[in-house]
């Protein structure tokens, strides 16, 4: 094993980063005509320290007459401290065109899921952009994501397999449009993970879980890579849209590049501190998709969102089963509501392996037809509610009694004084679920759920009194006086007082 000992502080603008002494294949054919047959492989490997920068890149110099690059890493894990962070230590790649942030150069990310891959011209190992393996200088990146006391000692083996390149694949992608009911309500999972990141379904797997779940579409967000873009086009139909998308990792939070354009890369190596999300979310927008933070309030490493809520379409209040976290989500949410400042919400399964379920929950949007570009109006909008399953199914509205009626996302202007009237009708909740309508003051009115199919709960107020109204369906109370788990809560109808 051979250890790099050169350590030069990168002048790119990607956030704290350290590259290494590259790495040369000394005996290998670098010539015109034929290429070599046969491999050549070295290891290199060292120790990061506590403390390390957040990337650290290890120059690969790649002749001519490759078709394949392997790569394979190992680090320890020793022992340390209850409460003590142990060795976690993410990878990936970059070609040629180098490790600019938000360049070309992109190949491939694997964080911690995988210990090897492999890319050629025609395949390459889920996560990872298969394509020409062009000579010149290419970079695995190393990403420190916590190091133990003692230190990361880590380990990496390169291997070049030399010969004939098999012709290269174009890829498919799922159509933008679905046969659909016209303008519909219309069920979706807008957060999900296969094995082309660190999820453990298939594609396939995914899509067939999708639809026993009722969903009419869904949202491919693989960790820091659009690698997997092209295993959907196959498993979309009229009865499922596929949206394609990314979730970008960062050190101080995630955040959904949900319906973007097929092949869009996101980049994910900055911290709040730098004041580059802005730049990227632009980005996400030219792409044609959402920005949408991720489970802002979840507790894992660098998990909690920290860019503020400025540049987003809309935001992930619930992901997964109901939890605490999703709890503050909500109430930070309402907050922002309470000061007007709106952003959307919506609901996600975030789902990697069984037992996550996918479709728990999903978010249903209000679209005048089963497209790409339909859906994200509804979303953007905000004309949508969360349920925790497609049993569930909500009817809100507020009516001023002349005749003028606004649903969800929408705003009904009426004079201060005039009484308005909210209405819910809900199907399919549990026992002993229990309705609550939410203004900017707080919880307002609570009612159990109609036993009698089509009755609704209905409450009386005015703009003057209540900026808003929005609902939620709660399970029965666990540790009263908090409140029970969701089943499902709608973004709010806005009361705007007129003269």
């Amino acid at each position: 094993m051979s250890e790099p000992t050169r350590r030069t502080l990168l002048t790119t603008s990607v956030a704290s980063a350290v590259t290494l002494g590259s790495v040369s294949f000394a005996h290998a054919a670098d010539t015109p005509g034929d290429p070599p047959g046969g491999d050549r492989t070295e290891t290199v490997g060292g120790t990061l320290p506590p403390g390390s920068p957040d990337y650290v890149y290890l120059p690969v110099e790649v002749p001519r007459g490759v078709r394949e690059i392997h790569v394979a890493y190992g680090y320890d894990r020793p022992a340390v401290p209850a409460g003590t962070q142990g060795n976690a230590l993410d990878i990936g790649i970059f070609d040629q065109r180098g490790t600019e942030l938000g360049g070309e150069g992109f190949r491939g990310w694997s964080g911690g899921a995988r210990k090897e891959f492999f890319l050629r011209t025609d395949e390459a190992t889920p996560g990872y952009v298969p394509g020409p393996l062009k000579s010149g200088t290419w970079f695995v990146v190393l990403a420190p994501y916590t190091v133990a006391p003692q230190g990361l000692t880590y380990s990496v083996t390169i291997t070049l397999r030399f010969g004939a390149s098999a012709p290269a694949v174009r890829p498919v992608y799922p159509p933008e449009r679905a046969k659909g009911r016209g303008r519909a309500w219309y069920r979706g999972d807008s957060h999900l993970h296969t094995v082309y990141s660190d999820g453990r379904r298939t594609p396939a797997e995914v899509a067939a879980l999708a639809r026993a779940a009722g969903l009419d579409f869904l949202t491919t967000t693989e960790h820091n890579t659009h690698a997997g873009h092209g295993a959907w086009a196959e498993l979309a139909g009229d009865d499922l849209l596929i949206l394609l998308g990314e979730e970008i990792t960062t050190r101080n939070g995630h955040v959904l590049a949900l319906g973007t354009a097929p092949g869009t890369f996101v980049d994910w190596r900055y911290r709040a501190r730098e004041n580059r999300f802005g730049h990227f979310a632009r980005a996400i927008r030219r792409a044609g998709g959402l920005v949408v933070p991720a489970h802002p309030h979840a507790t894992c490493i660098g998990c909690n969102w920290k860019f503020g809520f400025g540049d987003a379409d809309a935001v992930e209040v619930w992901n997964g089963p109901y939890t605490p976290d999703d709890e503050v989500s909500l109430a930070g949410w309402d907050a922002a509501l309470a000061k007007g400042r709106w952003t959307p919400a919506m609901g996600n399964s975030d789902a990697h392996r069984d037992p996550d379920r996918v479709g728990t929950p999903q978010t249903v949007v209000l679209a005048d037809e089963l497209s790409r570009e339909a859906i994200l109006a509804g979303l953007r909008a905000g004309r949508s509610y969360v349920a925790e399953s497609s049993a569930v199914s909500l009817d809100f509205s507020v009516a001023d009694g002349r005749g003028r009626t606004a649903g969800i996302g929408e705003r009904l202007r009426v004079p201060a004084d005039r009484a308005v009237t909210a209405r819910l009708a809900v199907t399919g909740a549990p026992a002993g679920a229990t309705v609550r309508f939410v203004t900017d003051q707080g919880v307002l009115h609570t009612a159990p759920v109609p036993e009698a199919a089509g009755q609704r709960v209905e409450w009386a107020t005015t703009a003057a009194y209540a900026s808003y109204v929005r609902a939620e369906v709660r399970h029965p109370a666990t540790l009263p006086p908090l409140p029970g788990a969701l089943v499902a809560f709608t973004n709010p109808v806005f009361l705007e007082a007129t003269r």
